[in-house]
């Protein structure tokens, strides 16, 4: 089978190899990869940003889906013929997020989907809806699972509740998809006045350029009547979080899901003992969150945001389209395309 791994280093790249097909093994299935989706830390592994623990020389992306060819002894979760994707962290099934569930975290500190094949528990298995599509699965066990706990991680996001999101990549996307389908109201940042009248299309009530208005929080309060969202799920960390605080109503909730503009950010303490705010990182989510998130998107019919998908040969193009910064939704590889 053809993978692309990591080289081992102080900057890691990625090469393609010829390898053998692996066997599974007690509760072990074989997945044929048909697409596989990226992630804003799949390139902070590269540039060595990441701040957890990583598989040295492992295949990368934490994103996929594909058909069952083969199971191991025992497996009673999926068979051959399945269409699958598989939840990140394989063993998170439910409940809170535990320190061992890191060690075999998908495309981390475990082989990944940029790869012919994939091998992994069972555990891990998620079945498809039968109206998407490869492509578009590929796209869902990070960003969007991510989405769905960020909305509901300290309270149940309600019909009527303000959510703000920011920017236009997987999930931000993901996370105004959710908050629709809540009936929430949506507001958003983002940089350019042209993904503005995307996120508008999308569904987004009223949308704030960041450039233009670098304080962009005073626009948000103004657009709440000066009360504040409910929710914001934070992508960026260090360049927004204090704004993020300070857009928030009394009792309001940050859910912090990224650092794609740095580790910092300087939060002080007083700005959320004055509102009472709840502040808290979500790490994806279980397989329950995921398999809730499907059939609500089933449900309604919701479609993820494909912004280009590259044939497996051009997969360093696709890394390139995510550090550009110009793509609005997913960044999806065509593996058996």
């Amino acid at each position: 089978m053809k993978a692309v791994r990591r080289t081992i280093g102080d900057k890691p790249e990625l090469e393609l190899h010829d390898e053998s097909t692996p066997i599974p093994g007690n509760h072990e299935v074989l997945i044929r990869v048909h697409a596989a989706s990226l992630n804003f830390r799949d390139q902070a592994i590269l540039d060595g940003q990441y701040g957890g623990p990583t598989q040295g020389n492992g295949i990368p992306l934490s994103d996929g889906a594909g058909e069952v060819i083969s199971v191991g002894d025992r497996v009673t979760r999926t068979k051959v013929g399945d269409r699958v994707t598989a939840s990140c962290n394989p063993h998170w099934i439910g409940g809170p997020m535990h320190a061992e569930y890191h060690s075999n975290s998908l495309g981390i500190s475990a082989d990944g989907w940029l790869s012919e094949y994939i091998l992994v528990h069972e555990n891990a298995i998620v079945h498809l809806p039968d109206y998407l599509s490869y492509i578009e699965a590929a796209s869902l066990p990070c960003a969007a699972v991510t989405a769905w706990t960020g909305l509901n991680l300290s309270s149940p996001l309600q019909p009527g509740q303000t959510v703000l999101i920011q920017g236009t990549g997987g999930v931000a996307l993901f996370s105004l998809q959710v908050a629709l389908m809540f009936g929430a109201r949506v507001l958003a940042i983002t940089s350019t006045d042209e993904k503005a009248e995307k996120l508008k299309a999308m569904g987004a009530e009223s949308v704030v350029n960041y450039r233009t208005f670098p304080d962009w929080d005073h626009e948000i309060l103004e657009l709440t009547n000066s009360k504040g969202v409910d929710k914001v799920v934070d992508i960026a960390g260090e360049k927004t979080i204090v704004k993020s605080a300070a857009s928030c109503r009394i009792g309001g909730e940050i859910a912090l899901v990224g650092f794609t503009s740095g580790f910092g950010g300087g939060l002080p303490p007083i700005d959320i003992l004055s509102r009472s705010l709840r502040v808290a990182g979500t790490a994806i989510g279980p397989r329950l969150n995921f398999e809730a998130l499907l059939a609500a998107m089933t449900q309604h019919e919701v479609k993820p945001v494909i912004d280009r998908v590259y044939p497996f040969a051009e997969y360093r193009e696709a890394y390139q389209r995510l550090t550009s910064g110009n793509h609005v939704g997913k960044v999806v590889i065509d593996v058996a395309g």
